[in-house]
């Protein structure tokens, strides 16, 4: 019998111990510092919406840890710049996660979500929080999308009214989904809405970098009366400005404040506020606050979308009457009288 007993204490105190050891486990792993990835499918320098991306990400990161001095909540972080090619993001972003050295990755582009969705079967633990971006209905990723209806909208509203011709066009690094249904076509009905009868051409560079392809694109659609082009090429924009300078043409941009680029070319900016998302979607994180499997819609109204109207090169570029008729629809789109046309 007093056999027994011992066995039966030294049984307990093994189980004790054990669970003891788990619970200090899983202690220390609730307690780990966050580690974050930032993945930027692009090159950061001279692409605004990469620059504001990483400004956000950082300060989020920065203001948490100036807060909390303990080490053992400290968050890191890490950059990883993809590069232009876009064949090479999913190899580059299936890397990443395969370290398995980040509890979340954030990062900017309609792309993503098609990238990202496969990787979470394969890597079940993997949280990604995405940018400029729109996918429902998975546990691990959680988007935020700007509404570009109204950007576009309005992009292509203001140049159907400064457009002489009637001929607009948007220029495009590539196609992609959001292109191809929301910044084209809402550009082009922003302009035929403003103007009846006004057309819009679509062309398509094929990557992100060429500035001559991008000036020789300009060159051709200006030959056909193309007198405003919204340009979305980041650095094949450069030869869009070369060109728009060359012929006297207008230019409209999304997505940041694009007047200083080419002072009396530049007829528009209607900017995200991408830092400001960026900060707020990893603050949620670090804190538990992120609604996963959703996507988050923000325009206008939100405060994350605002067509630039204090600006001198935009007062000296476009006359008052033209000025007049935006801001009034700018207002309507924020106060909720008007909203922009379904296709």
């Amino acid at each position: 019998m007093k056999k027994i007993f011992f066995k039966y204490i030294a049984l307990t105190s093994i189980f004790i111990l054990t669970v003891s050891a788990l619970s200090s486990c899983s202690k220390k792993a609730d307690n780990k510092p966050h580690s974050i990835a930032l993945f930027v499918p692009g090159i950061i320098q001279d692409s605004p919406t990469y620059e504001h991306l990483t400004a956000g990400t950082m300060k989020a990161i920065d203001d948490y840890n100036q807060k909390n001095q303990d080490p053992e909540k400290k968050v890191k972080l890490y950059i990883m710049e993809a590069g232009t090619n876009q064949a090479e993001w999913a190899t580059k972003l299936t890397s990443l996660v395969a370290s398995g050295k980040y509890d979340l990755i954030i990062s900017s582009n309609p792309s993503l979500p098609e990238l990202a969705a496969p990787l979470t079967k394969q890597f079940p633990n993997q949280k990604f929080i995405l940018l400029d971006a729109s996918f429902t209905g998975n546990q691990n990723i959680a988007c935020v999308s700007y509404n570009q209806k109204e950007q576009t909208y309005l992009s292509g509203y203001i140049s159907g009214l400064m457009s002489k011709t009637h001929k607009v066009a948007v220029i495009a690094a590539q196609e992609y989904p959001v292109m191809n249904n929301i910044l084209y076509p809402y550009y082009a009905r922003g302009a035929a809405d403003a103007v009846e009868g006004t057309t819009c051409e679509f062309r398509i560079v094929g990557n992100w970098y060429d500035a001559s392809k991008g000036a020789e694109i300009t060159d051709a659609l200006c030959a056909q009366g193309v007198d405003v082009i919204m340009p979305i090429c980041g650095g094949a924009s450069q030869g869009v400005i070369t060109s728009a300078r060359e012929h006297g043409i207008f230019l409209s941009y999304i997505d940041e404040n694009s007047f200083a680029k080419a002072p009396g070319t530049v007829i528009s900016s209607c900017t995200t506020k991408q830092e400001v998302a960026a900060e707020e979607a990893v603050l949620d994180y670090i804190t538990g606050k992120t609604q996963w499997g959703k996507t988050k819609v923000v325009g206008l109204q939100d405060g994350y979308i605002e067509f630039i109207q204090k600006d001198l090169l935009y007062e000296s570029t476009v006359p008052e009457p033209i000025r007049k008729e935006v801001a009034a629809l700018v207002s309507s789109l924020m106060d909720g009288s008007v909203k922009v046309p379904e296709l």
